[in-house]
C-alpha cells in the first residue's frame, strides 16, 4: 500500500501501548547513531595469480596488467620486461611499470589498520648483450612498488621509476627495491642490496643480499617473499633461489607501520629502470594475496522504528493498567485506520502526477578507487589553479587556454578551460561535447594522457588531464634544445600507437599537432588536448566519415615537424621554404630528402631511418584514394619490417585530408598548391 515497514511497526506500537499491553518507550535516534551505522566486520580478500606471462595462455593479462612507460610482455619467452627487449634500439635511460589494473583495498580509513598481504614473484636481472662495448653493464634495479595510481612514471636512473618530481613530499607510496647500481647520494651501501622505501626513493632500512647467498643480477632466477600482518604491523621479506619453497631465514623481519604511507585503496605492481647502465629485469611469476577488515555500512537514517522502540525487558518492569473503558480503545482504532486511509489516498496521488519515483534516505556513498575520472566543482578547479591565476598558464589555443593546476589531494594537473567564443560557437551541442569527454576518459593506453575529469556548470566547460612535468613536445622540438634522433623515432612510434588505438575504438583526436603531445620524465609520448568536436556544424554521420582521415593527415604533417625540427609554417626561413609540406614535396621530387632533416642533430642520427619515417610522413598526406594508409597499417611501416609502398615521382595534385566529393575542407590540411 505504499507504506515502510517501520510505520507499520509504530502504528502497532501505538496500539498495543494504548491498550496496555506494552508501554511506549521513546528513545533519541542521534544516541544510537552509531550503533546503526556500524553492521557486521567482514573480511576483503584479493587474489591474484600469475604463474606465467604468455599471452597465449592467459590472454586477459593485456587487461588485467596495466603496461606504462618502457615495460612490455614478451610472449616468446612468457615473462614481464622492463625494458622490453623490443626496445633494444637504445636501452639506456629508460623506466617503467607494470600494475594490476584494478586498485586494491590496504587501509581501513576508520580504524587506519592496513591490510596484511603476502606476494612472491620470480625475477632475472640481465645485462644486456647487444649494446656497444661503450655501455656500461649492469643497471639500477627491481622494484615491487604499492603507489596511489595508476598513471605515473617515474623517473629513469637510480629513481627505479618509483617517484619523480612531480610527486610530492607526503607521496603515499611502498616499495622493497631490489638494486644493483649504488648510488652514493641516495645512501645506497652496495650495488647487490635489497632496501624499504617509504614514500622516498631513499631508502628507511637496506640489507646486503649477499648476506642469504644472492648475487640479484648474475642471471639467475630468483624469487622472493614479501608478507605483511596488517594487525600486528609486522614485515617478513624473504629471497632466494626459485627452486627453494620458502628460505627458513629471512632478510628482513621486523615491525613495520605502512599506515601512514598507505591510502584506503592502492596499485600494486613492479617498476624498473635504466641509466647510462643497461639492463633486462625480467617478471617470471607472480602471486598476490590480501586480506583487509571491513565494517558494512548500513544506512543511519531517522525513520518510524528509529523513533519508537519496544523494549520487552522494559515492560516486565513498568506494565500500566490497561484503560478502563473499551469505547476509548475502539475511539483510538477508528481514528488510526482514518489516518492510515488518508496516508493511502494521498500517497496514491502523488504516484499518479508523478512517474513512480521512491525518494531513499541519503546512503553515505561507497569509498571510489583513486584517479577514476570524476565531475569536479568550478570551486575546485578554482581553487586548483588559484583563481585561475596568470602565473598558471601553460598555454592557448583557439578552443580554451590550459591552466596549471593541484588538487586537494596534491596531485597535479593541467586544467583546459573552453573559451567562451568556442562553447558558443554556432551549432555547438553541449551535451554531445560532454559524452565525448565522457567517452574519452575511460579509454586507457600507455600513449593516451589520462583525463581526470571535467567541470561543468551553465556557463564554463573544463577538461582536467594529468599533469606532465616535461610539458609538450612543441616545447622541445622548436625550443632552445635539441632533441636527438632516438627520441624523436620513439615520440612518432608512440603516437603512431595511440592514434591507432583510437581508431581501433572507431574514435578520432581530431586535433593533432606537436603541443597536444606530451612528454613524461623518461620521455614516453602521450597523447591528450583532444579536439572532441571538428565544428558545430558538422553531423555524426560525416564526423565518423572523415575524422579518422584527418587524423592520418595531420599525423603525417606532425612526422615532417619532428623530423625537420620546425613548425608547418615558419615565417623565419626562406620563402621556398616556409611551407613545410610543400619543401619536403619539393625535396622528395630532387631526391633530396636529406635537406629535410633536422641539421641540428649533427651526425648522430640514422638517416636512413629517418628519410623511411620521412616517406611514412608523405604517405599519410597522400589522398584517400591515392594510397593514404591507416594508422593501423603505419604503426606496421614504423616497425621497419614491412617494405613502404612506392610513392609517387612528384606531389599530387590535390592534398585532402578526406574525400574531395564532400566540397569540404578546414584550414592547412586544403592548402592550396604552389
Amino acid at each position: 500500500m505504499g507504506f515502510c515497514h517501520s510505520c507499520w511497526l509504530a502504528c502497532l506500537s501505538i496500539l498495543l501501548a494504548l491498550s496496555g499491553e506494552y508501554p511506549l518507550v521513546l528513545v533519541d535516534s542521534a544516541s544510537d547513531h552509531k550503533k546503526l551505522e556500524e553492521g557486521p566486520v567482514i573480511n576483503i580478500t584479493k587474489h591474484l595469480s600469475f604463474p606465467d606471462f604468455f599471452l597465449n595462455n592467459n590472454p586477459r593479462i593485456v587487461h588485467d596488467v596495466r603496461l606504462l612507460g618502457s615495460a612490455k610482455f614478451s610472449n616468446e619467452k612468457g615473462v614481464l620486461q622492463i625494458p622490453g627487449e623490443s626496445l633494444a634500439v637504445d636501452l639506456r635511460h629508460q623506466a617503467g611499470r607494470a600494475l594490476y589494473s584494478s586498485p586494491i583495498r590496504l587501509l581501513d580509513p576508520n580504524t587506519k589498520t592496513p591490510a596484511s598481504f603476502e606476494t612472491t614473484f620470480a625475477f632475472q636481472l640481465n645485462n644486456a648483450t647487444n649494446l656497444g662495448s661503450d655501455t656500461g653493464l649492469g643497471g639500477s634495479g627491481l622494484a615491487f612498488i604499492i603507489v596511489p595510481d595508476e598513471f605515473t612514471v617515474g623517473r629513469s636512473g637510480p629513481w627505479l621509476a618509483m617517484l619523480n618530481d612531480a610527486c610530492e613530499e607526503n607521496y603515499k607510496a611502498v616499495a622493497v627495491e631490489f638494486d644493483t647500481h649504488r648510488s652514493p647520494g641516495f645512501g645506497d651501501p652496495n650495488d647487490n642490496h635489497v632496501g624499504i622505501n617509504l614514500g622516498s626513493i631513499i631508502s628507511s632500512r637496506t640489507f646486503n643480499a649477499s648476506d642469504v647467498d644472492v648475487v640479484l643480477n648474475d642471471g639467475l632466477v630468483h624469487r622472493a617473499w614479501i608478507s605483511y600482518d596488517g594487525t600486528r604491523r609486522w614485515l617478513d621479506i624473504r629471497l632466494g633461489s626459485a627452486k627453494e619453497d620458502d628460505p627458513l631465514k629471512p632478510i628482513f623481519s621486523e615491525p613495520l607501520d605502512l599506515s601512514p604511507f598507505l591510502k584506503e585503496y592502492m596499485f600494486v605492481g613492479f617498476s624498473a629502470s635504466t641509466g647510462n647502465l643497461t639492463q633486462i629485469h625480467s617478471v617470471l611469476s607472480w602471486n598476490f594475496t590480501s586480506q583487509s577488515k571491513a565494517f558494512l555500512r548500513i544506512p543511519s537514517t531517522e525513520t518510524c522504528e528509529s523513533k519508537i522502540l519496544v523494549d520487552n525487558e522494559t515492560t516486565k518492569s513498568a506494565r500500566t493498567e490497561p484503560p478502563g473503558s473499551f469505547l476509548i480503545f475502539l475511539a483510538v482504532v477508528a481514528l488510526v485506520l482514518a489516518v492510515l486511509l488518508s496516508l493511502f489516498l494521498n500517497s496514491k496521488r502523488r504516484r499518479d502526477k508523478s512517474s513512480n519515483v521512491v525518494i531513499l534516505p541519503e546512503i553515505k556513498q561507497r569509498p571510489t578507487p583513486p584517479n577514476k575520472p570524476r565531475r569536479f566543482t568550478l570551486s575546485e578547479i578554482s581553487t586548483a589553479t588559484r583563481c585561475f591565476s596568470e602565473l598558471e598558464v601553460l598555454g592557448s589555443d583557439a578552443r580554451g587556454i590550459y591552466y596549471r593546476g593541484k588538487l586537494s589531494n596534491g596531485c597535479q594537473v593541467a586544467v583546459k578551460r573552453c573559451s567562451a567564443q568556442f562553447l558558443n560557437s554556432q551549432g555547438l551541442d553541449r551535451r554531445r561535447f560532454l559524452k565525448e569527454i565522457g567517452t574519452i576518459s575511460r579509454l586507457r593506453h600507455p600513449n593516451l594522457l589520462p583525463i581526470r575529469g571535467w567541470c561543468q556548470d551553465n556557463r564554463e566547460i573544463m577538461v582536467v588531464y594529468d599533469f606532465f612535468i616535461n610539458g609538450s613536445l612543441d616545447k622541445w622540438l622548436f625550443g632552445a634544445g635539441v632533441l636527438p634522433w632516438t627520441r624523436r623515432f620513439k615520440v612518432v612510434k608512440d603516437v603512431a600507437e595511440a592514434l591507432s588505438f583510437l581508431h581501433s575504438k572507431q574514435l578520432a583526436h581530431k586535433n593533432m599537432k606537436t603541443s597536444s603531445v606530451f612528454l613524461d620524465v623518461s620521455f614516453r609520448a602521450v597523447l591528450g588536448d583532444f579536439g572532441f568536436v571538428l565544428s558545430g556544424n558538422d553531423s555524426r554521420q560525416f564526423e565518423a566519415a572523415v575524422s579518422q582521415k584527418i587524423d592520418v593527415f595531420e599525423f603525417g604533417i606532425f612526422v615532417l615537424e619532428v623530423i625537420a625540427g620546425r613548425s608547418r609554417l615558419d615565417s623565419e626561413v626562406e620563402q621556398k621554404e616556409r611551407d613545410l609540406l610543400d619543401f619536403a614535396w619539393r625535396m622528395h621530387e630532387m631526391d633530396e630528402k636529406v635537406k629535410v632533416v633536422d641539421g641540428r642533430m649533427g651526425s648522430v642520427v640514422n638517416l636512413k631511418q629517418a628519410i623511411r619515417v620521412l616517406e611514412i610522413g608523405l604517405l599519410c598526406t597522400l589522398n584517400e584514394s591515392r594510397g593514404r594508409p591507416s594508422m593501423e597499417e603505419v604503426v606496421e611501416f614504423l616497425s621497419m619490417e614491412v617494405p613502404l609502398p612506392e610513392l609517387p615521382p612528384s606531389r599530387p595534385v590535390a592534398l585532402f585530408p578526406y574525400n574531395s566529393t564532400t566540397g569540404l575542407c578546414s584550414g592547412y590540411s586544403c592548402a592550396p598548391f604552389k
